[in-house]
């Protein structure tokens, strides 16, 4: 665990090395893998912005561990959200969903759970793109402080946090680098 700081008042500990990352990955997708009845009707969603490269991770390992090939999409919630207001509007991304979902075993995957209200916007969102069997949520870490009843399926590391700490996720294919760091006043 590596302790440096941000500014004169910020801590930053790191949660997660790079290595530590790649294996929280590979154990949340044999988690996945074990609780999927039928691989052939899995899909694996994730939910712009780090949950897209994490989803793309996860499907990595999975057809590593099982030789299969697992699509990935990539959803934008922006529009779906509850709390624009508070949050402020920012450019949408493109939601990238080539493929139907009804009937499939649905991982919708985001990197920090925290409050849930992605999560809710995320399931209204799906529902543009079909009617999932089953939908599940993989997250890298669940911090806590939910305000709706949304619990993940799969989590990758418990972190118990304050309100006013930050939790960074950091995925090479957006930061150049793997980690996840805490960040505190």
């Amino acid at each position: 665990m590596t302790i440096s700081t941000v500014s004169t008042k910020a801590k930053v500990v790191e949660i997660l090395s790079s290595e530590e990352l790649r294996r929280t990955v590979n154990r949340l997708a044999s988690q996945i893998v074990e609780k999927t009845r039928d691989l052939s009707q899995l899909v694996l969603i994730g939910i712009y912005t780090r949950g897209v490269p994490l989803a793309q991770l996860l499907a990595r390992q999975i057809e590593a561990l099982e030789g299969l090939s697992v699509p990935v999409g990539a959803l934008d919630i922006t529009f779906y959200r509850d709390d624009l207001d508070q949050i402020g509007l920012r450019t949408p991304a493109k939601t990238e969903i080539s493929f139907d979902l009804t009937d499939k075993i649905v991982v919708l995957v985001d990197d920090v759970i925290f409050k849930g209200r992605t999560v809710r916007a995320a399931l209204n969102a799906v529902n543009e793109y079909g009617r999932p069997e089953v939908i599940r949520l993989a997250v890298l870490v669940d911090r806590g402080h939910r305000e709706v009843p949304i619990h993940p399926d799969f989590v990758g590391k418990q972190l118990p946090t304050a309100k006013e700490e930050i939790v960074k996720v950091y995925l090479q294919d957006i930061d150049g680098r793997d980690a996840v760091e805490l960040i505190a006043d």
